[in-house]
């Protein structure tokens, strides 16, 4: 009997690049339609669940620096590894226009497992 693994909780941090606020106001909403394919993208892969977003923008205004913080998160479980890179992965197939949704956002993934406290800990 095969022993079912458990999925990997991954916090996907995103990062908004001067790129995007360089762009006319009217090429910013291509940017917004790959964007939501690019949810809608992770939410598909098979064993996937996205369990919540975070934007942080109305805090945090233009571009994110190098690293933390970053302008948007996505935390979900994903089944393995390989799905968390096939999920970055959208970021260089997305199109926006000519370019791919990679020159407008960046993206690393942090890989975990979800936090338990042992019941022993607790008191």
């Amino acid at each position: 009997m095969s022993e079912i693994q458990p999925k990997i909780r991954t916090l996907f941090c995103m990062a908004v690049l001067q790129t995007f606020f360089d762009l006319p106001a009217s090429e910013i909403g291509g940017v917004w339609q790959a964007t939501g394919r690019m949810l809608r993208g992770i939410a598909d892969i098979p064993g996937a669940e996205i369990l919540g977003t975070l934007d942080d923008d109305q805090t945090m205004v233009g571009t994110s620096p190098a690293g933390w913080p970053w302008t948007f998160y996505i935390l979900a479980d994903m089944p393995d590894r390989d799905s968390v890179v096939a999920a970055c992965n959208l970021f260089r197939t997305i199109e926006v226009g000519e370019h791919r949704l990679w020159k407008y956002i960046r993206v690393e993934a942090r890989l975990g497992r979800e936090l338990v406290i042992p019941a022993a800990a607790r008191d």
